[in-house]
């Protein structure tokens, strides 16, 4: 890498560094660009330059966020011999993950909360069909591996995607057992369903 990029992508890691900082302390919201440039010494217009909104910065945030749940559940995937046995690790994972990350709060405000420019919601896209990406994977494994029964793995990774929303949305101010407790419970009633055999 050149002296350049190299200095490029210090400036940037300065001001994500930052930025990350005082949207954990403050919110989304509640942190203005003139408290970044406050933080970093770097004028708006080189924030600007680098990630050209307050919306795309935050994004980036998230997408390192993504990054580093992705190589941990790498590293921890092989400890888990069945489908079924990696959707209830991954379900524990995303609940302990969703505790104790500290931007969990300001990712809920971010996507709650904001208009967002064109470019931004076309990168949220992106990264929704990359959650519906991994799931659909996941769920073809088991599929393949003749423990779940085919069907619709498309759709299948779409519902799936969506209980995982909605928990983590409903389990936001419950404890560490509760949380696991309700994504258990989700996966229970994913694979096995509520219908009494008939």
């Amino acid at each position: 890498m050149n002296k350049k990029k190299m200095q490029t992508e210090q400036t940037k890691k300065k001001i994500a560094d930052a930025a990350r900082a005082l949207f954990v302390q403050k919110g989304y919201k509640a942190t203005a660009i003139e408290e970044i440039v406050k933080a970093t010494g770097c004028s708006a217009g080189n924030i600007y330059y680098h990630y050209k909104s307050k919306e795309g910065l935050f994004l980036h945030l998230v997408e390192e966020w993504n990054a580093e749940w992705e190589e941990a559940w790498q590293q921890k995937e092989s400890l888990y011999s069945t489908t079924i046995d990696k959707l209830y690790g991954m379900a524990e994972m995303i609940a302990l993950d969703q505790l104790n990350h500290p931007l969990t709060k300001a990712i809920d405000e971010f996507f709650n909360n904001t208009e967002k420019d064109s470019d931004i919601e076309e990168r949220i896209k992106e990264m929704s069909q990359g959650y519906l990406n991994f799931n659909q994977q996941l769920l073809q494994q088991g599929v393949d591996d003749g423990e779940l029964a085919m069907a619709n793995v498309a759709g299948q990774a779409m519902i799936l995607d969506s209980l995982l929303i909605g928990i983590s949305y409903h389990t936001r101010y419950m404890g560490r057992e509760e949380t696991l407790a309700a994504y258990r419970l989700a996966m229970d009633v994913f694979l096995h369903g509520i219908a009494k055999p008939s």
